[in-house]
């Protein structure tokens, strides 16, 4: 019988810890662009050009090192200083941004391992049956700014 390679919903989320897949980075790109000005903290005079680095740090930072975000901070703003770029964005924003996309990342990782180690009825996750597997897809709610 020939080998599958699992899908991403199958994988240990653990195992993803220390890279982040180019499909991955380039879903949490997509999302960050589609919902970044949903966020709390967006500020209008900020393109999308200016969080972006500091999605990307959050997201890859979490893939690297998982926990809690208060031990890899250091970490990430020195990563934060070295890739940003042209950003705009002061650290003090930049690190909203970062915890954003890490704890995003985290959210979905532990959704996969409830998911995987979740009891069935009848072969459907008990998680699926009460529609809590997709609750991570949707948006933040905040309307579009004018």
């Amino acid at each position: 019988m020939a080998a599958t390679t699992p899908s991403p919903d199958e994988q240990d989320p653990g195992a993803a810890l220390g890279t982040v897949s180019a499909v991955e980075a380039s879903r949490e790109d997509a999302y960050w662009r589609r919902w970044h000005w949903r966020e709390g903290y967006y500020e209008p005079g900020f393109d999308y050009e200016d969080y972006a680095p500091a999605f990307c740090v959050g997201y890859t930072g979490y893939a690297q090192y998982g926990g809690e975000f208060e031990d890899a901070q250091s970490w990430l703003c020195a990563n934060w200083e070295r890739i940003k770029g042209d950003s705009r964005l002061p650290l003090r924003d930049a690190l909203q941004a970062m915890r954003s996309a890490w704890q995003r990342l985290a959210a979905m990782h532990a959704s996969r391992s409830r998911r995987r180690n979740a009891p069935t009825l009848r072969g459907v996750s008990v998680l699926h049956a009460r529609g809590e597997a997709n609750a991570l897809n949707a948006g933040p709610a905040r309307s579009q700014p004018a």
